[in-house]
């Protein structure tokens, strides 16, 4: 397939906190709820046309795939190398905090007991070669780690870029395989 479509999860506790949620499993908020719903409404109103959404399995991003099939028809899968990082020691701690910035340039770290970003990098890549080497039409539903990763899939990035980029809950973005 020559694109895919990707969306993040709709809001959480800990996104509104600003904790980093990782691979902790943290619900949607109502408003979470409400803008996986109004995002199923933005896709069915653009014409985006899709054969599977393929989520990651931690439950903010399932339920968001979930409310998106539901409106829009588009059947979904779990798919587990969609899954957050392990942020070991920082999971639960500020999003923006001045150490785990810096923590995020150290791509070999795995963060005493986390996941390093190499690993992450290993998983997404196949993931989307796997996508780009198929013939379905693909929605991804997953979060701000995993868009990093896609996004250094497509474009090269020095590591301060690396560290800021993100995308917002349940923003959704194409990306078209070169």
């Amino acid at each position: 397939m020559d694109h895919f479509y990707f969306i993040r999860h709709g809001e959480t506790v800990w996104n509104v906190e600003n904790k980093i949620c990782g691979a902790t499993d943290i619900e949607l908020t109502e408003k979470g709820h409400q803008q996986a719903i109004e995002t199923g409404k933005k896709i069915l109103e653009q014409g985006i046309h899709a054969d599977i959404i393929l989520s990651s399995p931690l439950v903010r991003a399932s339920e968001t795939a979930r409310h998106i099939s539901e409106i829009t028809g588009i059947p979904m899968e779990i798919e587990q190398r969609l899954k957050e990082q392990n942020f070991g020691r920082y999971e639960s701690t500020p999003r923006d905090g001045k150490e785990f910035y810096e923590a995020k340039k150290d791509l070999a770290s795995r963060f005493g007991t986390g996941e390093s970003m190499l690993q992450v990098a290993q998983r997404i890549y196949n993931l989307l070669d796997d996508i780009k080497a198929g013939d379905r039409e693909v929605i991804l539903v997953a979060h701000n780690g995993i868009v990093r990763i896609v996004e250094s899939y497509f474009r090269e990035m020095g590591s301060d870029e690396f560290s800021l980029c993100g995308i917002k809950n349940c923003e959704v973005r194409k990306y078209v395989f070169f």
